[in-house]
């Protein structure tokens, strides 16, 4: 297991979410300068992060497409400033130049929504062999809530993720370097979404690391009711039936309430093993 996945012990890992966009759905225009993103990276430091991942294209229905000359001009600055905090940095992005950039710049790892499908990503990831997270998304991001249709969402990621699982080691990808997340929210409906909450531990078949990335999202809206600055609760009930599920990786906004349900369900977890 790469060093990014690895702790000292069996705890889920914490993946604080840093948003350099104008217009993602929860944070957007918050962390919009690189001094802003550096004391929001530094409070989640404090507050247990393990992984920072940087983002600079919002994938929210209906967001625009940034290009990438753009893209790395928000993300690189960034991270060349957050790497001084000793965080290993995650970058969010499907393009293969701004992989590139923000690995040259102090990234240590991809987190692609797209899974390498678009051009020059693959074989990118494959030179410069660091840690990648492949997701599972139904559509493009500015389309995909509309209608999404499945036999059975958790069989068809699972295959899907397999088959880009697959490509990466066909493409000289070391299996040790790869993790998988479901997609959630990302062209499924709410029903789906809590089918893959529900079976998040059949993802464990693929023998792979899962991240789960429900914090704030519409489905806890759907179901309480709350708009996304209110949504807290219901994201730490889900980061807490994720890790129950298997989930090595929890992407989330709030990282301090977050660590509490770690520490909480490591508590209950080892008391089990005693």
């Amino acid at each position: 297991m790469h060093l990014i996945y690895q702790n000292q012990s069996d705890s889920p890992l914490i993946m604080g979410i840093l948003n350099i966009t104008p217009d993602s759905f929860s944070d957007g225009n918050q962390y919009n300068n690189e001094e802003q993103a550096y004391h929001r990276a530094i409070a989640m430091k404090s507050a247990g992060v393990d992984i920072l991942d940087i983002g600079g294209e919002s994938t929210r229905p209906g967001a625009k497409e940034v290009n990438v000359l753009q893209e790395i001009e928000r993300v690189v600055p960034v991270i060349n400033r957050v790497k001084t905090l000793g965080i290993p940095i995650s970058i969010d992005t499907s393009k293969a130049e701004v992989m590139r950039a923000a690995v040259k710049a102090g990234a240590s790892m991809v987190n692609d929504v797209r899974a390498l499908q678009e051009e020059g990503a693959l074989a990118t990831v494959a030179e410069l062999q660091v840690p990648v997270c492949l997701m599972h998304m139904q559509g493009q991001p500015r389309s995909m809530q509309q209608s999404p249709q499945y036999q059975d969402v958790v069989k068809e990621a699972i295959e899907f993720l397999g088959k880009r699982v697959e490509a990466c080691q066909n493409a000289g990808i070391n299996r040790e370097l790869i993790s998988v997340d479901p997609g959630f929210g990302f062209g499924k409906n709410l029903e789906h979404n809590l089918e893959l909450l529900n079976r998040l531990d059949d993802f464990s078949e693929l023998g792979l690391p899962i991240l789960a990335g429900l914090s704030r999202k519409s489905m806890l809206g759907e179901i309480t009711n709350q708009p996304v600055e209110r949504r807290l609760a219901g994201s730490l009930a889900v980061a807490q039936i994720a890790m129950e599920k298997g989930a090595r990786i929890i992407r989330v906004h709030d990282v301090a309430e977050t660590n509490d349900v770690r520490q909480v369900f490591m508590a209950m977890k080892h008391l089990k093993l005693s």
